[in-house]
């Protein structure tokens, strides 16, 4: 008597069964790992940008940065100037002083072009007078994992 070796396709069908269980329970926790690096990524990403808004306003209030304009209140015109440089006064009147060393990529939206609100707009709006940078989020409309929206965070 020969003895075949091999599976029946009721051992095929149990083993494909619980590879597909094993698949649909890792997808969303992929998801959500990378989800998480992303909100990761932007609050690194808003702290660097904030940091460096923040210098900007110490120096330019302490004097130390060049002739700005009035309606600035002493933050910068762009995000681009805070990467260029800008400027200083006294000992440092020949230095450009630069605040950040690269607009950093918002992970949200996978872009470079963060939204931006001046001194002079309303916390909660989208649009950006272009007086100043006082403070910057992503123009992402998907919310976190908390309910609220991205651009508030």
């Amino acid at each position: 008597m020969s003895r075949r070796s091999g599976l029946t396709l009721i051992e095929l069908i149990v083993a494909f069964t619980i590879m597909l269980l094993l698949t649909t329970m890792a997808v969303p926790l992929a998801r959500s790992r990378v989800k998480r690096n992303r909100e990761r990524d932007l609050r690194i990403a808003l702290r660097e940008i904030r940091t460096g808004i923040d210098k900007y306003k110490d120096m330019c209030d302490g004097g130390k940065l060049g002739i700005q304009k009035q309606d600035a209140m002493c933050y910068p015109e762009s995000l681009d100037a805070m990467v260029e440089g800008v400027k200083g006064s006294g000992p440092n009147a020949d230095v450009k002083l630069k605040f950040l060393r690269r607009i950093p990529k918002d992970p949200m939206t996978n872009s470079f072009d963060w939204g931006k609100r001046s001194m002079q707009d309303d916390p909660k709006s989208q649009g950006w007078g272009g007086q100043n940078v006082f403070d910057v989020y992503t123009k992402s409309s998907e919310k976190a994992s908390d309910g609220t929206p991205y651009s508030e965070q």
